[in-house]
């Protein structure tokens, strides 16, 4: 994380965590106290490190991806050349085809897609029993999708306290959305963009608040 949330835990009873790669921030979570923890995460083998690794606590791992729009559709897979890297293979995937993303970490590549299924949050909560009204916290990290994660949950938006999420400013995966779309989108339901932490030239991490 670009920006230290950590402060806003003791606040929170339930958190959405959308791009759950390996479950780094669940453990924050738990320690934290919060109650109703839900993480999204679609790559097999990442959701199966977060079931085994958080079997035991009240983190609830689905596999699925969420979006806009209910279908099957391609994910492209990353892998990573250097140290540490089944730490964060895996890390740069997302459903969009990367485009200057390559250029800036040539040492991750894209030579793998799976096929994984789609849901918006609205939709997937209502078959499995997700309270909109249990959560108030919602931290996105799908490389350049989060447009589609939020236009699916707008039964969900009008309940969270903060939303965190990776934001771009140039286009990092195909036709990814620029900070200033989602500033509009967030701004409809009383966000503002409180924090924002650049990674260089193109992309970063962003709060908003109410």
């Amino acid at each position: 994380m670009l920006i230290d949330i950590s402060p806003l835990y003791k606040q929170l009873k339930g958190v959405l965590h959308i791009g759950g790669h390996h479950g780094q921030e669940c453990t924050s979570y738990v320690q934290s106290g919060i109650k109703n923890i839900c993480v999204f995460e679609p790559v097999p083998a990442h959701y199966q490190i977060i079931k085994e690794n958080f079997s035991n606590t009240n983190v609830k791992a689905f596999e699925v991806t969420l979006g806009s729009e209910r279908g099957t559709f391609e994910m492209n897979i990353s892998d990573f050349v250097g140290n540490e890297a089944e730490k964060y293979k895996g890390m740069s995937s997302s459903l969009l085809k990367p485009k200057k993303h390559l250029d800036q970490y040539k040492h991750i590549t894209f030579n793998e897609t799976i096929d994984v299924e789609v849901y918006t949050l609205d939709e997937f909560s209502t078959e499995n029993d997700i309270n909109p009204e249990d959560y108030d916290f919602m931290n996105i990290d799908v490389q350049g999708y989060e447009l589609e994660v939020l236009k699916g949950a707008t039964k969900f938006i009008p309940h969270m306290k903060a939303i965190y999420t990776e934001v771009n400013r140039d286009e990092v995966y195909e036709n990814c959305p620029m900070v200033e779309e989602i500033d509009q989108l967030l701004s409809e339901y009383g966000f503002r963009r409180e924090h924002t932490s650049w990674a260089g030239e193109t992309w970063g991490d962003a709060l908003y608040v109410k």
